[in-house]
């Protein structure tokens, strides 16, 4: 799964430039702010709030990037640069997925931080 999943070739890089103490606690507090960036996200769809949608998804695209989650950050860049009518059209189908690849992430990330 970490293969598909994250780059590790990127994740090895971040491990090399900032060591591994320091992506353990990036890692980690990934971990515990993206599902509140998802339910950010979830709510300015609610909202109608556009602004707030495209920061949330800019950071997940960040974030994801940041780590090697590279599918993750090109669906959360997506969301960003397509801003909330597409969202709102598929009754938030978007959103869905990227939980959905979030949960597989996460997943591998925790993997990789402690290896």
């Amino acid at each position: 799964m970490t293969n598909e999943t994250i780059d590790v070739a990127t994740f090895e890089d971040l491990k090399t430039t900032a060591g591994d103490d320091f992506v353990r606690e990036l890692v980690d507090t990934f971990l515990v702010e993206a599902p509140a960036m998802l339910a950010e996200l979830r709510d300015a769809l609610a909202a109608g709030d556009a602004e707030r949608f495209r920061r949330a998804a800019h950071s997940l695209k960040s974030n994801g990037n940041t780590f090697g989650a590279l599918a993750f950050g090109a669906m959360a860049r997506e969301l960003e640069l397509g801003g909330l009518a597409p969202v709102q059209q598929t009754q938030g189908a978007a959103l869905a997925e990227l939980a959905g690849e979030y949960q597989r992430v996460a997943q591998a990330l925790a993997e990789l931080a402690r290896a």
